[in-house]
């Protein structure tokens, strides 16, 4: 993030390089970065005659260059982007003649999504010699809560950790995704705003009670009622709550219970670390290790290895969702 800051810094002090190689497996900031040129370089009125957007799919590598290679009318810069660029892979180091000596009068962006280029190789040399290359990496789940606080600080609210989580762990690690939704609060709720776990569930319809989260942690303090009111109310909503999401999220709990007990730092910050979770769920690894011994947890691990198998439709293709999910429950609990 502070690699973007940078860049939009640069280009608002009139730093600004001749290309620009937006790449990586995370497409946000990549659309971000893009976005940001495409509005800001040019007046508006400078843009009918020299700003270009083309699209991987469509053009070539001399296409591209030809277009670079023009000069800008009526104006001190022209601006060619070049969206899904992933889509030149095989004829990139085409351009490495233009890189070498690129149009000063020219600003020539490359969205290159999901994909990287080789470090190694000379067009990539030759692009961070000349220009800007910025590599836009995924987001580990542990880092996406952090990631929402960062972005709503900036714009003037807070979040609880638990409404973090949630987000977290409806939407994934799909920065877009979550962002679009912190837009659609950022609408309905006032600056200064702390969002809760209320605000989610009103506002974008994620239950703060029965969802995933809330389940792991009603198993590990080893409340039954709770986790079979949760399963029920999953079985009533299945197009919200697959099975193969459950069965792999407290998979992912138990393996990772597994490991903290192996564990001889279980200090808060060691143990977030290690297990690459937020640090807000450690009280509820630290919970469940007193009331499931390793011996437990290793026979609950296998158990949902075969319930993995059964959720998606392997030898189970007559048994209910909510009673594979009883199956799950009835193992863990006796």
């Amino acid at each position: 993030m502070d690699e973007v800051i940078q860049i939009t810094k640069d280009i608002k002090a009139g730093n600004i390089k001749p290309i620009y190689f937006f790449m990586g497996e995370e497409p946000y900031y990549i659309d971000k970065l893009t976005e940001f040129i495409e509005d800001s370089i040019l007046e508006e009125h400078e843009k009918d005659f020299n700003q270009t957007v083309l699209y991987g799919r469509d053009v070539t590598i001399e296409d591209i260059v030809s277009s670079a290679k023009r000069f800008p009318m009526m104006a001190e810069r022209q601006v060619v982007i070049v969206k899904e660029a992933q889509e030149l892979t095989r004829t990139i180091d085409k351009l490495e003649s233009y890189a070498e000596n690129p149009q000063p009068s020219t600003v020539l962006v490359f969205a290159y999504k999901y994909k990287t280029l080789d470090k190694r190789k000379k067009v990539t040399k030759i692009l961070n010699k000349s220009g800007v290359v910025f590599e836009s990496k995924k987001l580990y789940e542990n880092q996406v809560g952090d990631w929402i606080k960062r972005v709503l600080s900036g714009q003037g609210y807070t979040i609880e950790p638990k409404a973090a989580a949630m987000l977290v762990e409806f939407l994934g690690t799909d920065l877009s995704k979550i962002s679009n939704e912190l837009d659609k609060l950022k609408i309905i709720l006032p600056k200064g705003h702390t969002i809760s776990a209320n605000d989610i569930e009103e506002n974008i319809g994620i239950s703060k009670d029965f969802n995933v989260f809330e389940l792991r942690k009603a198993i590990g303090e080893g409340n039954q009622l709770k986790a079979y009111k949760i399963i029920e109310y999953f079985s009533q909503n299945p197009k919200y709550n697959p099975l193969v999401l459950i069965v792999g999220q407290v998979f992912a709990f138990f393996s990772n219970l597994l490991q903290y007990h192996g564990l001889k730092d279980k200090t808060k910050f060691n143990v977030a670390k290690v297990l690459k979770v937020n640090p807000y769920f450690v009280s509820d690894y630290e919970v469940a290790a007193k009331r499931f011994p390793m011996k437990k947890v290793s026979g609950i691990v296998a158990k949902m290895r075969e319930l993995d198998v059964k959720s998606k439709g392997v030898g189970a293709a007559s048994i209910s969702q909510y009673d594979l999910m009883k199956e799950m429950l009835i193992h863990i609990f006796n």
